[in-house]
């Protein structure tokens, strides 16, 4: 199983002389999952480019509740980020926090859907033998695989809510002015409603030409990783996902922060495929929300963090965009030693009296 590339930060937490310091954790709930694969016949890109067959997994929690219509009235899909899985939110950080009993998304109540998305985890990706050839996707054709997804798949017209973090959350964005009667309530966590510009997009174009620029590269047809490009990538990942304050308490030392900045890069090499990676950072270059934001009706509820390096909290854009959008409320999370930075997106007690109010306020 990958781990999504900017939650790969809290993955090598558990290894470190501080955590070990700590009292053993209970054991994490398991939860069980269906999963199910659409294909997608004949999916058109926004490039002009086709496939005959575009392959959509996605894992399930709860089950499908029908109306008096025979409509699934009680479906909530959940977006990952770039380079993410359907598997991320089946942590404890975020499943024991919100799927259990009493819980927001208690999932005796609701139908909770986990997508792949196009290009990541068990759905069609340029890994799975097209390499660079690959249809050059981007966001627009990723929410339309969702949409697919879920009309030819799992027959559902209307959705209870969307949430969706980093990536997901832009997602989110999209879906709001493309398919704006599509569901109840969205949560947006972690993004803003702008085009990928500044740093934002500079880091991003580093770390792709971290890739291409190394010769094992080969134009994508590499026998083997280019480890050295990866080794950059991942580098600059790194710091697009850190967390100044938690990172300061757990790694107080100059050698406890450079053998861990080490070993965070080393562990997730051998989990990214260099081709994937390329397209993954590349799919947000053609997002911007920003002159349509008032086709934004549904209620909805913006989360982002203080400590986030991807979204820093001193640009005005939130404000200006919530004025637009009409029905959407804004809350920025207060930095502490305790929020992950980019990543405290998935620690859902950070934000999940939010999402019941959220919840509460859009009830039928």
């Amino acid at each position: 199983m990958k781990l999504p590339i900017l939650l790969l930060i809290a993955a090598a937490l558990a290894a470190t002389p501080a955590a070990a310091a700590q009292p053993a954790a209970p054991a994490a709930k398991s939860w069980a999952t269906s999963e199910g694969t659409v294909v997608l016949k004949d999916f058109a890109f926004r490039s002009g480019q086709r496939l005959p067959q575009l392959r959509m997994r996605y894992l399930t929690l709860g089950q499908p509740r029908r109306n008096g219509r025979g409509e699934i009235d009680n479906a909530v899909m959940v977006l990952h980020g770039t380079g993410g899985s359907a598997e991320q939110f089946l942590r404890p950080q975020f499943a024991d926090e919100l799927y259990g009993p009493g819980q927001p998304l208690d999932i005796r109540r609701y139908f909770i859907i986990l997508p792949d998305n196009l290009g990541h985890g068990k759905s069609s990706k340029p890994s799975d033998g097209m390499r660079m050839a690959f249809p050059n996707y981007d966001y627009d054709d990723m929410v339309e695989a969702q949409r697919r997804m879920l009309a030819e798949g799992l027959g559902i017209k209307r959705l209870r809510l969307i949430m969706g973090t980093s990536m997901g959350c832009m997602h989110i964005f999209v879906w709001g002015q493309t398919h704006p009667a599509v569901a109840d309530a969205l949560m947006p966590m972690a993004c803003m409603p702008v085009e990928i510009a500044g740093l934002n997009r500079m880091w991003r174009q580093l770390a792709i030409n971290g890739i291409k620029f190394d010769p094992a590269w080969q134009n994508g047809n590499y026998g083997a990783q280019p480890l050295q490009g990866l080794r950059t990538a991942q580098s600059l990942l790194v710091v697009a996902g850190s967390a100044p304050l938690y990172f300061q308490k757990e790694y107080p030392t100059q050698a406890l922060a450079s053998a861990n900045a080490e070993e965070r890069v080393a562990s997730a090499l051998p989990q990214l495929d260099a081709n994937d990676l390329i397209y993954q950072l590349d799919a947000s270059r053609t997002y911007n929300p920003r002159p349509r934001l008032e086709a934004i009706t549904a209620p909805t509820t913006w989360i982002n963090s203080a400590d986030d390096f991807i979204n820093p909290r001193n640009f005005g854009f939130p404000a200006q965009a919530v004025r637009r959008m009409g029905n959407a409320t804004f809350r920025l999370i207060p930095e502490t030693d305790a929020t992950r930075g980019h990543s405290t997106h998935t620690w859902a007690k950070f934000w999940k009296d939010d999402l019941s109010a959220l919840l509460v306020r859009t009830a039928r």
